[in-house]
């Protein structure tokens, strides 16, 4: 089994991690895009370590990027398939973090972007052990319908999505919100205007308000 590694950014207050954000980036990228978020977000969360690994796969249509599943085929079980796949080693890849950093699951949150979300939104819900909160960017929650039976434990969930996205349709954050209410997620949700496939100011601070909400605070 492959071993996920990316960039990471220790607390800002130089102390140990008191929480910890793992940002998973999107279809085509690599760790190096997300940890930008990191130096924005640690101005007011010093306490936390934050790390954005790289996917596991070469991306099939960038020479220099990642993708956690394939996209050649987008019918349904392929893209299950994929996202089982990359779902046990994200969660390998966690369970190790945890341990290295001694912190328990509650002072964990994911941060996805595209098909990054779509893997925070798989994985957060089956892991035995509640994580603090799930932060989804312009994604979609796959496979709904499997979700109730699936399901291990439960976290806040906010999801930012443009109304202008080009690769991931708006009406998936209508969708996303309805599937995760269904079993019994606690939802948040914004549509930015104008907005394409990216992340702007105010998703960045619909973000951190979430964030800050959601993680163990720095005593």
């Amino acid at each position: 089994m492959m071993e996920l590694d990316g960039p990471r950014q220790p607390p800002a207050d130089g102390g140990p991690a008191r929480a910890l954000v793992v940002l998973l980036h999107g279809y085509g990228a690599d760790g190096n895009d997300l940890i930008g978020l990191a130096p924005y977000w640690s101005r007011v969360l010093p306490h936390v370590e934050f790390v954005s690994p790289h996917a596991p796969f070469p991306c099939e249509m960038s020479p220099f990027g990642r993708q956690w599943f394939s996209l050649a085929d987008r019918s349904p079980q392929p893209v299950l398939a994929g996202t089982r796949l990359a779902a046990q080693l994200i969660d390998g890849f966690l369970d190790d973090e945890l341990a290295r950093t001694g912190l328990a699951a509650g002072a964990l949150a994911l941060v996805g972007f595209s098909q990054g979300t779509m893997m925070s939104l798989f994985v957060g819900p089956r892991r035995a052990d509640p994580i603090a909160g799930i932060l989804g960017f312009s994604g979609r929650l796959i496979a709904p319908e499997l979700l109730p039976g699936e399901l291990r434990s439960r976290c806040p969930v906010s999801l930012v999505h443009g109304d202008s996205d080009e690769m991931v349709p708006a009406s998936e954050l209508a969708a996303s919100v309805t599937g995760l209410e269904a079993a019994g997620f606690e939802v948040s949700s914004r549509m930015c205007r104008g907005l394409g496939h990216s992340i702007d100011e105010t998703g960045l601070r619909d973000g951190l308000a979430f964030l800050r909400r959601v993680l163990p605070g720095p005593g």
